[in-house]
């Protein structure tokens, strides 16, 4: 029951999370050469090169690999969410 609990407060999260604000993600591949989703003019954007995109984003992060423009409270609640995770595969695992 504990862990639905969790399960279920997580999914609040990432709607809060959603409902809050704009997002950019950007994975780097090369020069001039990024995968990107999201408005331009987001409220976060956020910026991994792609042969950091395996990692933890909140690892990444922490470690420098993992860049963030914008308002760092919304940009932990992101990273508290998966959200980040998340994107972050789907830009990386490009055709």
């Amino acid at each position: 029951m504990v862990g639905d609990g969790l399960a279920g407060r997580g999914g609040l999260m990432a709607a809060q999370a959603s409902e809050r604000g704009s997002v950019q993600y950007r994975v780097v591949f090369g020069k001039k050469d990024e995968a990107v989703e999201g408005p331009d003019g987001a409220e976060v954007v956020i910026t991994v090169p792609a042969a950091d995109a395996g990692l933890d984003p909140a690892v990444a992060f922490m470690q420098g690999r993992l860049k963030a423009a914008g308002h760092t409270g919304r940009l932990f609640e992101l990273l508290r969410s998966g959200e980040v995770a998340a994107a972050i595969t789907r830009l990386a695992s490009r055709p």
